[in-house]
């Protein structure tokens, strides 16, 4: 199928409203398709940073957001806690331009509480806060009032094969965009957000997108959209609890963190210390299989996705298989 013809173009809108009515993105949004969301790591630092950018590090993934900034020789700063913490204390540079928040970070199921986000706006006006939320929508309800960019890619929670980035901006950042490319600096090729809005508002794509991933995801949101975006709110947190609650009393594993205002929804890891190869063959004889753990702690944790997908009875059997354990 030709991208520059109407049948595509259909698809395009088709996937683009039912995800703007699903998120409730308000009008001075715009969505655009990309490649997948380490591509928007780096399309958002082209298009939105001069100079400055300051990023929330607290894991594998908010890092390489930093260290992308940094490979584009942008002046980023970051503040870094400590795996499995959220931020406490923090001072942002005068004239930073770009603030990045992983909301979820997938490494080490720490999620950063939505008034933590919210709250940068009314203390850095002119400062553009962006938000990475891979791991967590459509979970999350996002006053976008408060951000500026918000991106997620379809492999985790709209459960889809990888290959498809879907990017959220507001009128502001294509102004900044439109801004950095008249002073002559380099945002990018194709993918740089004056030619991805002038496509959009088209239906269309600068390049040959992943048609299919474009199509799939419309029905996606279709059947999220038949579930209802409160049920599903309410079984994700449901299914969360009943995992944290074993976790928090079980005599050999237990939720790496600690906090529970940070606790992940979506991302739950355990720290099962020797006894991950044990846990790891229970549930795989149950026909569940359990994420390794990420980085450094591979060894020693499991980690647990909690999306749509994954049914109440399939976390009320994993809740009562590691219940078995001891």
């Amino acid at each position: 199928m030709s991208h520059r013809s109407k049948q595509f173009e259909a698809i395009s809108a088709h996937a683009t409203q039912g995800i703007r009515q699903l998120l409730s993105i308000p009008e001075g949004f715009h969505l655009f398709f990309t490649g997948s969301a380490t591509e928007i790591w780096e399309r958002s630092v082209q298009n939105l940073v001069e100079n400055n950018s300051f990023h929330f590090v607290n894991g594998a993934f908010s890092k390489r957001y930093f260290e992308i900034a940094e490979q584009l020789h942008k002046k980023a700063s970051k503040k870094e806690s400590p795996l499995g913490h959220g931020f406490a204390d923090y001072q942002i540079p005068v004239g930073t331009e770009l603030i990045a928040l992983t909301h979820n970070e997938t490494s080490t199921g720490v999620s950063l509480p939505m008034e933590f986000i919210h709250g940068f706006r009314d203390q850095f006006p002119e400062a553009l806060i962006v938000v990475d939320a891979v791991s967590s929508l459509p979970y999350p309800s996002f006053d976008f009032t408060k951000i500026d960019s918000l991106f997620f890619s379809v492999q985790k929670g709209f459960g889809l094969p990888a290959g498809l980035g879907v990017w959220i901006v507001n009128d502001k950042c294509i102004a900044r965009a439109e801004s950095l490319m008249s002073k002559g600096l380099n945002i990018g090729t194709y993918h740089n957000l004056p030619t991805l809005y002038a496509n959009a508002k088209k239906n269309q794509t600068p390049e040959t997108p992943n048609v299919l991933g474009i199509y799939l995801l419309a029905k996606v949101v279709e059947d999220f959209h038949l579930r209802g975006i409160q049920t599903m709110r309410r079984e994700t947190e449901y299914k969360a609890a009943i995992l944290y609650n074993l976790l928090d009393s079980h005599p050999l594993i237990s939720s790496f963190v600690t906090d529970k205002a940070s606790r992940s929804q979506t991302v739950i890891v355990a720290d099962c210390g020797a006894h991950v190869e044990t846990i790891t063959k229970a549930l795989l004889e149950k026909g569940m299989s359990p994420g390794d753990g990420y980085g450094e702690l591979k060894k020693t944790q499991l980690r647990f996705a909690n999306f749509p997908t994954h049914s109440k009875e399939q976390f009320e059997l994993l809740v009562d298989t590691l219940a078995t354990i001891r």
